[in-house]
């Protein structure tokens, strides 16, 4: 009954907050999201994948902010989801349209193993390739985009992220000190976007032609 009325209160929630993010999502799509909320809600308390949250949070924090994704990820697009833990980025995305496909690159096992069960539970298998390894140990594949979020450490591992991704639109989530680390490459050009009802995260825009580290 609980979790009954902790979906009722997320589904309001995406509701109420979308259009200050400017979307207007369907009922089908926002039902599938409610269905991988749920997911986390039961694995979280073992995995750690979110810090713990209210519904509303979790809503404006993780699925919304990461939807901001999808205005920049082109028809059919493929893109790799660095550290991707629990699927954020990629999953809400990959839900939310099902023209995109993405490899969720997590190392640490028990999240692989619940990033494998969970695009089974969803229907994603056909659209979604799990990697349980580090991000140096694969390859970015044939997408043309990389997301990175949840990365363990991120600004220490920019460098090499911008390497491993090479001639590829970088599309990083973070907050001012995301934005340092990217200032101190001055070959680098990037945009940030403010993610909305939020005074400090923002999506990094580093687009192909911007920029590839030698």
């Amino acid at each position: 009954m609980k979790l009954l009325f902790v979906r009722s209160d997320f589904i309001k929630s995406i509701k109420a907050h979308q259009k200050a993010f400017g979307f207007d999502l369907s009922d089908d799509a926002i039902i599938r999201l409610a269905d991988y909320y749920e997911l986390i809600l039961e694995h979280n308390p073992l995995l750690h994948l979110v810090a713990p949250c209210s519904p509303s949070e979790f809503t404006v924090r993780h699925i919304l902010e990461s939807l901001t994704l999808l205005e920049h990820l082109s028809h059919n697009a493929k893109f790799a989801d660095v550290g991707t833990g629990a699927g954020l980025p990629s999953i809400p995305c990959l839900l939310a349209r099902d023209d995109l496909r993405a490899t969720l690159i997590e190392s640490k096992e028990k999240k692989a193993k619940f990033l494998r069960e969970t695009i089974r539970n969803l229907g994603l298998d056909n659209r979604a390739e799990i990697v349980n390894l580090q991000f140096e140990e694969t390859t970015a594949g044939d997408g043309m985009f990389v997301t990175c979020r949840a990365l363990d450490k991120f600004t220490e591992k920019l460098s090499r992220v911008l390497r491993w991704s090479g001639n590829r639109t970088k599309l990083f989530f973070g907050g001012p000190n995301l934005r340092t680390a990217l200032q101190k490459n001055r070959s680098l050009r990037f945009e940030e976007e403010l993610m909305p009802m939020s005074e400090q995260r923002y999506l990094f825009v580093i687009t192909a032609a911007d920029h590839v580290l030698s």
